[in-house]
């Protein structure tokens, strides 16, 4: 068995099952095997409606789950789906329609609407796909949700943190201190190819079939997943994946993938798994690399997920990126830093608020810089940055100064604001006739006086390094 430097095992003539027996794949095997795959499940397929009705849609139809899942979408707010009802329009709505609602849903005749496709521009230059159901359907997957929610926590493994009550990102990292701590200092990152676009849906309805025994709610399901897409006013068929967007897509996401969790959890592997996000710890690199070998198989051959073999990895702990930060060891302990790339994602953000050209003004800018510093922090606020922060600081100021010198645009303005900010008369006049550029002259000592860091915390502008040691507190 070749394993190559990434260590990415090229399996295409060995099949290995995850449970450790391999197995050389002839035509007539792979033709068994594509012939054994999960059927295409037809909604008259799932169960007897009749037979199995043990109350769990009467549980979602409820008036105070109804109410709660009302409240949880106005909470959320969001962009109306393709029959442009906003969510301010949904209580008017329900008031005249909530009865027909309930009974078409009890009598099976709930049609759920395509969701709408919307695409969002990830940092490698690809394009995050996301469906937007429409408030109404929003509403009753969030009714479904609450119910399936408690039932599923009982069988999520410990190890997996992304979208359940209780547990965050942050979560998530401090278990991974603690197997890098323990030892666990190589990894295999786990990266799922457009996982919630990939989906299968025959597997994913057995799945959910184990454990829901009424077949009202798992048909509900079913048209949800098989409601379609709306492509710039085309229709297109939803035959895999669990669009994001909706309340039911991160639950069922989180289903799909712990029958992955309990597996790697008989075999007694160290696992963080955040969503489609997840890290194996082993305590060599051959470890790792025989871990990664038996669970590519696995994933794509039992679950029908895709594994993206080039972002898929092999690594010490302090050359992968999880949830946006990095690591590294520091006698012996395992410790948190923010990662480059999560950095220059930020700098792009507040490139983008003190660009002079974005039509903001002083306030404005103002506002959005303490927001995205505050949202910045509170997340990443596990990590050592305390020398970072001075630095970007730092930076944020010049930008600000040299935002500001733009805006003083001619020679008597920037004469007078200087004269006004404490600056000598010689000075000022020098300064606003000054040649050099804009960058050069936001950092030079007499913007640095006048606009005075001081001057900053006076009028409002969050400090980097001062919030964060008020959240440390």
């Amino acid at each position: 068995m070749r394993v190559t430097e990434s260590g990415i095992v090229k399996h295409r003539q060995l099949q290995l099952d995850f449970e450790g027996y391999p197995q050389k794949v002839s035509a007539e095997r792979k033709e068994y095997a594509e012939a054994c795959a999960p059927p295409k499940i037809t909604e008259t397929d799932i169960t007897s409606t009749n037979e199995q009705t043990e109350g769990l849609l009467e549980q979602i139809l409820d008036t105070r789950n109804l109410e709660q899942a009302y409240k949880q979408v106005k909470r959320n707010k969001g962009a109306g789906g393709i029959d442009g009802m906003q969510v301010d329009e949904l209580l008017p709505y329900l008031r005249e329609n909530q009865e027909e609602l309930i009974q078409s849903i009890r009598d099976g005749k709930y049609r759920p609407k395509p969701v709408r496709r919307v695409e969002i521009p990830k940092e490698n230059g690809k394009i995050r796909k996301l469906g937007i159901p429409t408030v109404v359907d929003r509403y009753i997957q969030q009714a479904v949700s609450q119910r399936l929610t408690p039932i599923f926590e009982e069988q999520f493994s410990d190890n997996s943190f992304g979208f359940r009550p209780r547990r965050s990102a942050h979560d998530a990292l401090r278990r991974c201190q603690i197997n890098i701590n323990e030892g666990y200092k190589y990894v295999v990152d786990m990266d799922l190819e457009k996982y919630f676009d990939t989906v299968n849906h025959s597997k994913l309805i057995q799945t959910l079939s184990d454990t829901i025994r009424d077949g009202r709610v798992i048909s509900l399901i079913h048209r949800f997943l098989h409601s379609g897409i709306m492509v710039g006013g085309s229709f297109e068929d939803s035959l895999e994946g669990v669009p994001q967007g909706g309340p039911l897509s991160p639950l069922l996401g989180n289903i799909m993938l712990n029958e992955c969790d309990q597996v790697l959890e008989r075999r007694g592997h160290q696992f963080v798994r955040y969503a489609d996000d997840m890290m194996i710890f082993c305590k060599s690199k051959k470890a790792a690399q025989r871990t990664l070998s038996n669970i590519i198989p696995y994933l794509e051959g039992k679950l029908f997920l895709r594994v993206n073999q080039e972002k898929t990895q092999v690594a010490y702990v302090n050359r992968v990126k999880f949830l946006g930060y990095g690591f590294y060891v520091f006698r012996g302990e395992g410790r948190l830093r923010v990662h480059p790339k999560s950095l220059q994602k930020l700098k792009e953000k507040l490139r983008a608020v003190t660009r002079r050209s974005n039509g903001v003004g002083v306030e404005e800018r103002k506002r959005r810089l303490n927001s995205i510093i505050r949202g910045w922090v509170n997340y990443f606020r596990l990590a050592d940055m305390k020398t970072l922060l001075k630095s970007l600081d730092r930076w944020v100021r010049a930008r600000i100064r040299m935002v500001t010198w733009k805006r003083w645009k001619k020679i008597k303005t920037r004469f007078d604001n200087l004269r006004r900010l404490g600056a000598s008369k010689d000075q000022a006049w020098q300064w606003a006739n000054t040649r050099k550029g804009y960058w050069r002259t936001a950092n030079s000592p007499i913007l640095s006086t006048t606009l005075s860091n001081e001057r900053f915390k006076r009028t409002g502008y969050i400090s980097f390094q001062e919030y964060f040691l008020q959240r440390k507190v």
